[in-house]
């Protein structure tokens, strides 16, 4: 049987499901908490409702985590009280489990004697099928987490040792992971043989070795990208070597191309892509696609801000700031409740009137999933006096679910789902709306089709979600 560690305990967050975490590991080097913490806070737009590290000094496991952003979560004490040369560090969106520090990540158990944490970013889709089998076999779950499956796995596979526990633990699941693993004097990174998440490996100034979701964490500690942890691989780090094993047959990757599109911050390299670069190719793309007479070309910052340029150089159109945003307020796609969408974007952006007015301007936006927020911004431009309001799009339209870690898992919530393109753009009061082509958003990056997992564009899955697991999902970020 399992025995949880305590933890802080913090009043329950009401929210929805939403999307997205950002894990890194630190490996070898005596500030290793001070590092994750960083690293952590590099990848903050990945997880926004809770953080929390776990740390290893060989013997002792310490771990401190709580609702909110990475500076709110953790202090200098709290730091200091985090000694040890291995952490693992997570920053937390949920995407089904509930927003709550039970949830937090990450999980830490003992059993037998042996700690054992656990911090993962993606979706396993056969949750619920392993976590009937695992009760009716006596397990008891704290949590509502699929992460939570893992533990218990690892643990009824301890007798059998590390090497033999991974490759057990993981043949059994189904779906997407990069994942971190921590005992007292062991550290392991896993990435699913989809590779649908993005994980790569740095080393440290000093010898030791980071792991996290992107390398801009890297560039944050000033360690060296070595290379992406590959898809089904394992990577074991212990203070006499570092393995690294493919216990799955090899298979074409399916790298979430969402990443490219929205989630990753500009500066970071994903599947060996450059992310800024990447985005503004998509605007140069989408100039040939969608040819628009206009006085000048606008993001609505941030999202849109490097496929706007890539649009405007091709075009030859201005580039423009039409509008001002206020950096004080969150991510409107992530916000937990409708109304409270509503009311950021009134206040995230405010267009600049006098310069607007009576010109035709041409939005550019890395996607449109309900179109609450491009409605909501349209209407202030054309209060401004905006003459004429396109809109381009860097991607296709949304119109299928994801079960990998994103928050859009109905469909009915996906305005591309229950609209066309037309009735989009009257919806939101646009005089056109054009999108990405699939062709050309896979151009852009360089890479081909196969590579990419595109089920939310196409509705083609790699790897089928279990039947119980559109009734009822369970998830992690």
């Amino acid at each position: 049987m399992l025995q949880y560690i305590p933890h802080l305990v913090h009043p329950v967050v009401p929210g929805r499901p939403t999307h997205e975490c950002g894990i890194c590991g630190i490996f070898g080097h005596q500030d290793s908490s001070k590092l994750a913490y960083f690293g952590l806070y590099a990848l903050q737009h990945r997880g926004q409702e809770s953080a929390g590290i776990v740390t290893s000094d060989g013997t002792r496991v310490t771990c401190h985590k709580n609702m909110g952003l990475v500076p709110e979560v953790f202090t200098e004490t709290s730091l200091q009280q985090l000694n040890g040369h291995m952490s693992i560090g997570h920053v937390r969106y949920s995407t089904t489990g509930a927003s709550n520090l039970a949830n937090a990540q990450p999980l830490m158990v003992t059993h037998k004697g042996t700690t054992l944490a656990v911090a993962h970013n993606g979706n396993l889709v056969n949750s619920l099928e392993l976590r009937k089998k695992l009760e009716e076999q006596g397990s008891i779950f704290q949590t509502t987490m699929d992460s939570e499956v893992v533990l218990h796995l690892m643990a009824r596979t301890a007798h059998l040792g590390l090497e033999k526990a991974l490759w057990e633990t993981f043949s059994a699941l189904k779906g997407a992971y990069s994942l971190l693993l921590m005992t007292q004097d062991t550290m392991v990174a896993v990435r699913d043989p989809d590779g649908f998440r993005p994980l790569c490996l740095g080393k440290l100034n000093n010898g030791g070795w980071i792991i996290a979701s992107e390398t801009c964490a890297l560039d944050l500690v000033e360690a060296q990208y070595v290379r992406d942890v590959k898809p089904g691989e394992v990577l074991i780090f212990t203070d006499k070597e570092i393995l690294s094993l493919f216990p799955w047959p090899r298979q074409d990757s399916h790298f979430c191309i969402f990443e490219q599109v929205y989630f990753a911050r500009p500066d970071s390299d994903i599947f060996g892509i450059n992310v800024y670069e990447t985005r503004k190719r998509m605007g140069e793309i989408l100039a040939g696609e969608a040819r628009i007479d206009a006085d000048i070309v606008m993001p609505f910052p941030d999202s849109g801000n490097y496929a706007a340029l890539g649009y405007s150089q091709a075009s030859g159109i201005p580039l423009e700031m039409g509008m001002i945003r206020n950096h004080y307020v969150g991510r409107t796609f992530i916000q937990p409740t409708q109304s409270m969408r509503d009311f950021n974007v009134r206040v995230k952006l405010n267009p600049v009137r006098s310069f607007l007015k009576g010109k035709r301007v041409i939005i550019v936006e890395d996607s449109i999933i309900r179109g609450t927020t491009g409605k909501s911004r349209v209407r202030a431009l054309k209060l401004a006096g905006v003459k004429e309001v396109h809109m381009v799009v860097s991607c296709p339209p949304t119109r299928h679910a994801c079960y990998y870690g994103i928050d859009f898992p109905s469909p009915t919530e996906l305005i591309a789902n229950n609209k066309n393109i037309k009735e989009i753009a009257d919806h939101i009061g646009l005089n056109s709306l054009h999108y990405l082509s699939l062709e050309g958003l896979v151009e852009a990056t360089g890479l081909s089709r196969k590579d990419f997992c595109l089920a939310c564009f196409n509705g083609e899955y790699p790897v089928p979600p279990d039947r119980s697991f559109f009734k009822d999902a369970l998830g992690t970020c």
